[in-house]
């Protein structure tokens, strides 16, 4: 199934792309935010893109994201930043605290803004998803195969000037160019995500015993939150393991209907990559982006800004070097850094999730005001 054809739009979206890069032609394999934002600025550099997409059904449930001032820049120069901010709200004074309500620390949420000049962005993925779908949409002729399972991927290389990874933690271009080496590692935590038709009056994490709850807000009215345990348990069960903590938890785990929730085991990429391309041109070109390339832990909240990223680097990466030069330009400058942000959030995962609470909390305590 074909979500989108050419409708001849793509003259006013893909004004001042690079002369000649029109004969180029990518395809780009996953339509979560890594993929989508990869073909728009593949495409707004003048390149034919085409994206695959194994599912029937975008990927729309209600989770936040959380995108940094970095992220943000990268959406504007890729002309979808304005979208992002008609639906997003800045995410500002929260803090960590005790299961009892006591405060240790803050987020660093007003340190991160007074150095870029803007706020944290919080959005919902519908609306994010819906913005970059509209991003591609203006340009008219870049189709989106929903339904579309690769199985060959040296095949699909030797038509394309490029292929692009961006579909997930389980890869199915990561394993055919780079081997089953590294994979989805699980780390004995279950999440659960949802969220509540009210306003919460406090924001930020509530870390207790191996175990901790976050609540952001998402849109007006609304609030996100999540939480995480460390194995498997029932809505009844999640619900006991937080009875008693400072409100609003009890509250908005109450108000908010299980059926809507999502659970999930959460798994990070293990061992990482020793490179995020295929430069070989015999075999056609790869590059893998988001977390085909780095699947990380939630707790840092940058799953979906190194996916920005990644994608950013990439676009500006072909657009001023060939393709073979292009790679390993955007492996140098994306590798190391999406890594290092994987590795901090799968240790404050450990450090978050302890169950030496005392140690942990005083060390909180020593962090900037």
């Amino acid at each position: 199934m074909t979500r989108r054809t050419g409708t001849g739009a793509g003259t006013r979206a893909g004004a001042g792309t690079r002369a000649g890069a029109g004969n180029r032609t990518a395809t780009v394999v996953g339509a979560g935010i890594g993929g989508l934002v990869t073909a728009i600025g593949l495409r707004r550099a003048g390149w034919s893109v085409t994206v695959l997409e194994r599912r029937t059904e975008l990927e729309r449930y209600g989770a936040a994201f959380g995108i940094h001032p970095t992220a943000q820049a990268a959406l504007d120069r890729l002309g979808v930043g304005a979208a992002l901010r008609d639906h997003a709200v800045p995410y500002r004074d929260a803090r960590i605290r005790t299961p009892d309500g006591r405060v240790l620390a803050r987020l660093p949420l007003e340190r991160i803004e007074k150095k870029a000049g803007r706020p944290e962005l919080l959005i919902s993925r519908p609306y994010l998803v819906d913005a970059l779908l509209a991003g591609l949409d203006a340009f008219g002729d870049v189709p989106v195969k929903l339904g579309e399972t690769v199985t060959d991927v040296r095949a699909l290389a030797a038509g394309q000037d490029l292929v692009v990874g961006a579909d997930g933690i389980r890869s199915a271009v990561r394993t055919a160019r780079f081997g089953g080496r590294s994979g989805p590692r699980p780390v004995s935590t279950v999440a659960w995500i949802g969220i509540a038709d009210f306003a919460s009056p406090v924001h930020g994490e509530t870390w207790g015993s191996g175990r901790f709850f976050g609540l952001t807000p998402v849109e007006p009215g609304r609030t996100n939150w999540y939480a995480t345990v460390p194995e498997a348990t029932t809505a009844d069960e999640l619900r006991a393991s937080f009875a008693g903590w400072h409100d609003p938890i009890p509250r908005i785990l109450d108000a908010t209907d299980p059926h809507t929730w999502i659970r999930y085991e959460m798994r990070h990429l293990h061992p990482a990559l020793a490179s995020f391309v295929s430069a070989d041109a015999s075999a056609g070109h790869v590059a893998l982006v988001g977390d085909a390339a780095h699947a990380m832990t939630p707790n840092l909240g940058q799953g979906a800004c190194t996916a920005i990223l990644d994608a950013d680097a990439l676009t500006r990466a072909v657009t001023t070097a060939p393709l073979p030069a292009a790679l390993r330009a955007y492996d140098r400058e994306r590798r190391r850094s999406a890594q290092r942000t994987a590795f901090a959030s799968r240790t404050l995962h450990r450090f978050m999730g302890t169950e030496r609470t005392r140690l942990r909390n005083g060390a909180v305590r020593l962090l900037p005001g």
